[in-house]
């Protein structure tokens, strides 16, 4: 069957195949998801809602948050095992919901039968690109610490400073509900805690001139963070909506 979009009711006049052990159909993204315990709020990745289209889930059972910022190498077979379960299930790309799992992409990629997308950070090679040479990319993550060099390599960071990095479990009271996995937060005492940190940011380096939030607990508050910084603010879900772009083209519409 073709693997394009079907652009109308028309049943395809071809013969329509699987694979072998696939139960499901419909949804070309797969997220890999950590085992924790939080809400999950719209925007978030891993909240289904999120998305104009259908995703899959696969939680890696078992998973903490120490393991994901120490990168325990336990969790790249975790990673290649469910990523592959995915791919099974007919996902054409697989994402990791958690910018630390970055630690793993090179392997991670190398390994899995379908473009491998495991974290945010991906995305800034090309924001850097097309930045004016003396501006800079600030960077707002879960814990700046495990935030490492090694992280940004494996993400195709060439030039470290390019990048400013500012943590939120260092200077957030709230969000470490998120960190600590409570089950519970206040949603808008972690939007006011992560615009203060985007300000911050943009106040003590002019020369920033567009924001990427690493962690998947962020889209919610990118709104309100390009509001108070007028900025372009890339995310999570900026990049697995331009990976299910291309991964399921439809035709155009319209005239001439």
């Amino acid at each position: 069957m073709t693997y394009a979009w079907m652009p109308g009711p028309e049943q395809p006049n071809t013969e329509i195949q699987m694979l072998k052990g696939q139960a499901v159909c419909g949804a070309a993204i797969g997220i890999l998801v950590l085992d924790l315990w939080y809400p999950y709020m719209p925007g978030n990745v891993a909240n289904a809602s999120t998305y104009k289209f259908p995703v899959l889930f696969k939680i890696l059972k078992g998973t903490t948050v120490p393991m994901i910022l120490n990168a325990d190498p336990a969790l790249l077979n975790m990673i290649v095992e469910g990523g592959n379960e995915l791919a099974q299930q007919g996902a054409r790309a697989i994402v990791g919901a958690c910018g630390y799992f970055g630690h793993f992409q090179k392997e991670a990629s190398q390994k899995l039968k379908v473009p491998t997308f495991l974290s945010s950070m991906l995305q800034a090679p090309i924001i850097i690109r097309a930045l004016k040479p003396k501006q800079k990319l600030g960077v707002i993550c879960g814990s700046g610490p495990h935030l490492k060099p090694s992280l940004l390599t494996q993400c195709g960071i060439e030039d470290l400073s390019r990048v400013i990095i500012e943590g939120a479990a260092e200077q957030c009271v709230e969000f470490n509900q998120i960190s600590n996995c409570t089950g519970h937060f206040v949603s808008n005492k972690i939007e006011t805690e992560l615009v203060g940190i985007a300000k911050k940011l943009v106040s003590k380096n002019p020369e920033v001139g567009a924001i990427l939030l690493e962690c998947s607990d962020m889209p919610p508050y990118a709104w309100a963070i390009q509001n108070a910084v007028r900025l372009p603010v890339f995310d999570f879900i900026t990049m697995i909506n331009w990976i299910y772009d291309a991964v399921v083209r439809k035709p155009f519409a319209g005239f001439v």
